[in-house]
């Protein structure tokens, strides 16, 4: 036997001593039964229908205490969303420059807000706005999906996303759709 082997048994020994002791202690919690006494679940090969075991203790003369009362629902809290400086100043200008002619430019204006504020869903909503100006309909209808995503809390915005997103399905004629899209809007507007 080698040196080391024999500098590792004694290790060896006291894992395997602790992983036998550790596997055979089971801890059984008592359980009520109707009939007003409590014995351990039963063990491996007792069937479960199996008459309680000797030691049967009688339970406790206790009056039941009451079901626990579920802690209250947290408040439904409403945010609003809001534009930062400078996305503002870049929506500003986007819009200024779509009135201008030039979406292409109002959309990159935009893209550089959503850099600065990537979680805003007012700033989706505002570029699926000019994709839906331009006929990319269905842009516009993956941006108010985006929104919708993002707006969570507050239904103004998640009422924007819908209403963008009903007016890109009335453009490519899913009119029923766009119904069930635009009452999802007005049902938010009206909170």
């Amino acid at each position: 036997m080698s040196r080391d082997t024999r500098r590792l048994l004694p290790l060896l020994a006291l894992l395997a001593a602790g992983s036998l002791l550790t596997g055979c202690v089971v801890f059984r919690a008592p359980i009520e039964n109707p009939g007003g006494t409590a014995h351990a679940p039963p063990g491996p090969g007792q069937a479960s229908g199996s008459p309680a075991p000797q030691n049967s203790v009688p339970a406790p003369n206790a009056t039941p205490s009451p079901p626990p009362v579920p802690p209250p629902a947290p408040p439904v809290t409403t945010r609003q969303f809001h534009l930062g400086t400078a996305a503002s100043a870049l929506v500003a200008q986007a819009h200024r420059q779509a009135a201008g002619g030039d979406p292409q430019l109002a959309i990159s204006s935009i893209e550089r807000a959503l850099r600065i504020e990537p979680d805003n869903p007012l700033l989706w909503i505002e570029l699926g706005e000019v994709h839906e100006a331009t006929g990319h309909f269905d842009q516009a209808a993956g941006m108010g999906h985006k929104a919708l995503q993002l707006a969570t809390g507050d239904p103004h915005a998640q009422s924007a996303s819908w209403h963008l997103i009903a007016a890109s399905l009335r453009s490519r004629n899913r009119n029923g759709e766009a119904a069930e899209a635009q009452r999802r809007a007005d049902e938010l507007n009206a909170q």
